[in-house]
Order: structure tokens, then C-alpha cells, then sequence
């Protein structure tokens, strides 16, 4: 992926009511170039509802910087609360007691 080129990845949380905090943190990590938008989430087969998730764009860069964001969010929550994070399709979830393992493989795929 180049330096320049814009990408996205799609944040959901557990607890829908943490959403919007989400998004003012990321917000607050003032990254260049990056935008976090609000988005309608998409049942699957089967599902009546989804719920609603965060679609952040920017460079590749910016990308890892956000999602390098999120192991301090989740710190200052509650421990049951986990983001999940789908990139390309694929989807990792992240928690308090995960970071530490999910955040390179996040890094990995973002930099592919």
C-alpha cells in the first residue's frame, strides 16, 4: 500500500453505547489526514439488525496510528468492552487482556 494511497478499516464496539467515545478519541489523536465517519451497520444472513460502526479513512499510516490508538481507549474503559476491527475483510477483535497479542497482527495486515 502506498504512503499516499487512502484506505479504510470499520471499528465496531460490544457496547454500542461506546461508539461515539470512540470516535472522540479518535478525534482527540488528531491524525492527519485521517476522517471517522458513522456508519449503518449491515446484517448478515439471517440477522434482523446490526449495529452501527465506525469507518476510518486515511493513508496506511494513519491507519496504524489509529489503531495504535486503541489499546489506551480500551484501558480506560471497562474490561469487558472489545473493539473489532475489519480490515479487508478480515475481522481481529481486540480487548484489554488481547492487545497485546491482536496489535501486530492489526499492524501486519494494515501495512499489506
Amino acid at each position: 500500500m502506498g504512503a499516499d494511497h487512502q484506505s479504510s478499516v470499520e471499528l465496531t464496539v460490544s457496547r454500542q453505547g461506546e461508539l461515539n467515545s470512540l470516535r472522540t478519541w479518535l478525534d482527540l489523536a488528531a491524525i492527519p489526514g485521517m476522517h471517522v465517519r458513522r456508519v449503518p451497520g449491515t446484517p448478515g444472513p439471517g440477522e434482523q439488525g446490526a449495529l452501527d460502526a465506525l469507518t476510518v479513512l486515511a493513508t496506511s499510516s494513519g491507519l496504524v496510528t489509529a489503531i495504535r490508538v486503541l489499546p489506551q481507549f480500551l484501558r480506560a474503559r471497562r474490561s469487558d468492552l472489545s473493539v473489532t476491527v475489519t480490515v479487508r475483510g478480515k475481522k481481529l477483535t481486540v480487548d484489554a487482556r488481547n492487545v497485546e497479542e491482536v496489535m501486530p497482527i492489526l499492524e501486519r495486515l494494515l501495512d499489506e
